[in-house]
């Protein structure tokens, strides 16, 4: 009701209470759809679906379908980019934006377990204007006092980026310790005075603050804990912690968060490509950046395929059904020193599983969305043209 008096737009959506409602429901809407229960946090049983046969297995064996417990079914934004914000507003309706970012794995993947980036690098001024204005009435009709999170999603369509609100949350998020060290404003003790009664004028704090060097925040993902598990990333959040890189550049930035957060990438060597047929395209460029920075590119025949069509010349390598030696052997051998290798959710195939375990087993980085591979190919490039400077966190905001 909120959304429609404001004019903020919003993905279709609806409510389910049985898997007959829920097919209606996406039949409506179109897939793929995300699916998720009303009553968890933290992206528990949430899920992207792209079917009539997805949707069922999920209503039968994923989640509790009550009456009380309603299934939230929302329209998925292919190859959208995801955008966290976090504002704070005063007794006042003041509102100033503590920080906009941008994430770099697209919309679907779990805000918590998602790398993003402050200032934005991709977005454009009136994709930002809109982000602003939002979130501001957004927060006045709330009538919030304090901290308040606000994701976003843009698509690019053929007549420009279209924004989309994704949720909003009158509380604070995981990322103000980002933010506030991004912007070097302590966004909590800020929101702690302004919910005693202080104004923003009074704490000094009223325009955002757009940081001159680049932060990335990164994940840490706890996956090389628990042998045999898969790494792969949705909707559901897995992080157990987070780190984040500050330098003037974005690739480095980027190269730095990927340290703390133990993935060393490589500076030469052989990357290994596998992609699911709706990545196969968007990967073209990023095999074609990996080559011209001297890595070896190796790909399953499918992916070899298409980067062949599009003149790239990439050597065939054998999966795991397909005989020997096949590309678990050259893990094995420390033949291959990067892996990116984008499933396809539920029906992820077994080979791509393994070659996931077996790589995480050997300590070779591997990259399960078509925003990491192109970020990690921008630090690559950035760590060959120089090494990383160390400064303290200090020295950006002077």
């Amino acid at each position: 009701k909120i959304l429609r008096q404001l004019d903020i737009r919003q993905p279709a959506n609806g409510l389910a209470r049985s898997t007959a409602e829920a097919l209606e429901v996406a039949k409506k809407i179109g897939y793929p759809v995300v699916v998720r229960p009303s009553y968890v946090l933290g992206g528990r049983a949430m899920e992207i679906v792209y079917s009539d046969q997805d949707l069922e297995r999920y209503m039968t064996y994923a989640v509790l379908v009550e009456p009380d417990h309603p299934i939230l079914v929302d329209q998925y934004l292919e190859n959208a980019i995801e955008v966290d914000v976090d504002a704070i507003a005063d007794p006042t309706g003041q509102v100033v934006i503590g920080g906009i970012m941008e994430h770099i794995e697209q919309a679907g993947i779990h805000s918590g377990d998602s790398a993003c980036s402050i200032p934005t690098v991709t977005l454009g001024p009136d994709t930002l204007a809109t982000i602003r204005t939002w979130t501001e009435k957004l927060a006045q009709a709330l009538s919030v006092v304090g901290l308040m999170n606000v994701q976003y999603a843009i698509q690019g369509t053929t007549e420009g980026d279209v924004v989309y609100i994704l949720e909003a949350n009158p509380r604070a998020s995981r990322t103000v310790p980002f933010v506030s060290k991004a912007i070097g404003k302590p966004l909590a003790k800020l929101a702690s005075l302004v919910m005693s009664g202080k104004t923003l004028a009074e704490l000094h704090f009223t325009h955002e603050i757009i940081p001159s060097h680049i932060s990335v925040k990164e994940a840490v993902l706890p996956f090389s804990k628990f042998p045999g598990t898969d790494i792969i990333l949705g909707p559901e959040m897995r992080s157990t912690g987070e780190v984040m890189g500050i330098d003037t550049d974005f690739g480095k930035a980027f190269a730095k968060a990927e340290l703390a957060a133990s993935q060393v990438l490589p500076l030469s060597g052989t990357v290994f490509v596998s992609m699911n047929d709706r990545d196969k395209q968007a990967a073209v460029p990023v095999v074609k950046d990996l080559q011209a920075l001297g890595l070896h590119v190796v790909a399953t025949e499918g992916t070899r395929r298409v980067l062949k069509e599009n003149g790239l010349d990439v050597e065939l390598v054998l999966k795991v059904h397909e005989g020997r030696p096949n590309v678990m052997d050259s893990i094995k051998n420390q033949q291959i020193q990067l892996v990116v290798n984008t499933p396809l959710g539920e029906t992820a195939q077994v080979d791509d599983r393994a070659i996931r375990r077996t790589a995480l087993s050997y300590k070779i980085p591997v990259v399960t969305t078509i925003a990491g591979a192109r970020a990690s190919t921008a630090a690559i490039r950035s760590l060959q043209s120089q090494p990383l400077e160390v400064k303290a966190l200090q020295d950006y905001m002077s």
